[in-house]
């Protein structure tokens, strides 16, 4: 959902949402790539203000979120690349159909499997607020294909430009692999330069045969668009209120001792079972034995003898 709009690394809050405002002297503010820029840009500064967005540019994204998230958009790319595929000889799509360059699809599902295992399509399923956006896409897919443009355009040009930088805060966060394991969703292998990729896609797009009234539809479907997409982002940041840190993902801390013994890992209640006690807590409780004292005291005793032997 995230890459739907674009992103710039600079700032001590992280990175900062923004588009890209490139110029092209060949641009005319009737074009459809410039009336969506305008047009989008308070749908734009809102979704840039969810409480889950802004916690992921600043890297604080839990790994079980990160993986919900990846599903939402497996479901939300299935339903947009099905009615692309469906509308990809209609004349007010066509020149947009990049299938090799562009769908995500495969892309994602290699994703759930690095998440989730081979069986991933049996413990996933899709949200309320993503089955509404997939609802909307195969709506318009099917009896309004003209506005297609507006998800096409909001998804896959913000993928190629701030889902970069989505790709680095992921993969820091989350210690993922610099082999780009579940992160494929950000990879295309078949561009080979996105800046003219990108110039390319607006340039199809400002070609396509549409009258004003159209051109004020798209603009408005990508608005809509962008409400999907933070009623996702606002499903997972009350998700996300709901997960505790998990222990697989940020490995079993060596406990000194200090603070609350409830958030030591050894924590029996904590692990909701029986198991073996913190180990430091263990010896503490030994230690203060005294038995144990006095054998240390002994142990101690034999030390500082034999030290002050070898130094003489």
């Amino acid at each position: 959902m995230l890459s739907a709009m674009e992103a710039s690394e600079g700032g001590e809050e992280g990175e900062i949402l923004r588009y890209e405002e490139t110029e092209d002297d060949n641009v005319s503010p009737t074009d459809l790539s410039e009336l969506l820029k305008e047009g989008t840009k308070e749908s734009h500064d809102r979704a840039e203000n969810t409480q889950f967005v802004k916690d992921f540019l600043k890297g604080r994204i839990k790994k079980k979120l990160f993986k919900l998230a990846t599903v939402a958009l497996y479901f939300t790319y299935s339903a947009l690349e099905e009615e692309m595929d469906r509308n990809k000889d209609n004349p007010v799509f066509a020149p947009l159909y990049f299938p090799v360059e562009l769908h995500r699809r495969e892309a994602l599902v290699k994703d759930l499997k690095y998440f989730y295992g081979e069986d991933w399509k049996e413990k996933i399923q899709c949200s309320e607020a993503t089955e509404h956006y997939v609802d909307r896409i195969h709506h318009v897919g099917q009896h309004e294909p003209e506005l297609l443009v507006a998800h096409a355009y909001t998804r896959y040009m913000g993928d190629l430009s701030g889902g970069q930088v989505l790709k680095k805060v992921a993969q820091r966060a989350l210690k993922l692999p610099s082999t780009e394991e579940g992160i494929q969703f950000y990879v295309f292998d078949n561009i080979s330069n996105a800046q003219q990729f990108k110039q390319l896609y607006r340039a199809r797009m400002n070609a396509l045969d549409l009258d004003k009234n159209t051109k004020e539809k798209i603009v408005e479907e990508a608005n809509r668009a962008f409400k999907f997409n933070m009623k996702v982002f606002d499903e997972l940041d009350e998700i996300g209120k709901t997960l505790t840190e998990e222990a697989e993902d940020r490995g079993l801390p060596v406990h000194d001792g200090k603070g609350d013994l409830r958030k030591c890992p050894y924590y029996a209640d904590k692990l909701g079972k029986a198991g073996p006690g913190c180990p430091y807590h263990a010896a503490a409780a030994l230690a203060k034995q005294p038995l144990m004292q006095l054998i240390l005291a002994a142990c101690v005793a034999l030390a500082a003898g034999a030290a002050a032997w070898y130094v003489m």
